[in-house]
């Protein structure tokens, strides 16, 4: 049986002890079941078609978006460059061409 190696050092002589694995050389100890889940999974930011979402990439709305407070609407098809995810239920902070600065949800958009 193959260990798996230490995930804070890379070590490869990890060992059992119990139901854990233990790194002798930076006593790092992490549990055997879900060994996936003990290293931190960053949250993928997916489109309306499930490709995964960047920094800097650009999209395209692919739903009629009116603003909030404005009789303004961001048409479908409007192309979006160079956008920013971040946390919250409007995952995604961009410019709009004519409207400015606004935070969008991935479900209404599409990466180009």
């Amino acid at each position: 049986m193959s260990l798996p190696n230490c995930p804070k050092c890379n070590s490869e002589y990890t060992y059992e002890d119990g139901l854990m694995f233990v790194c002798p050389e930076c006593a790092h100890e992490w549990p055997q079941q879900g060994e996936e889940s003990a290293e931190p999974q960053e949250k993928q930011i997916r489109d309306a078609n499930g490709n995964v979402l960047e920094d800097g990439d650009s999209i395209t709305v692919i739903k009629d978006l009116k603003v909030k407070g404005s009789s303004l609407v961001v048409k479908v098809g409007t192309k979006v460059k160079n956008i920013r995810l971040v946390d919250g239920d409007h995952d995604i902070d961009c410019k709009i061409p004519g409207i400015g600065a606004m935070k969008l949800k991935s479900e209404f958009v599409k990466k180009n």
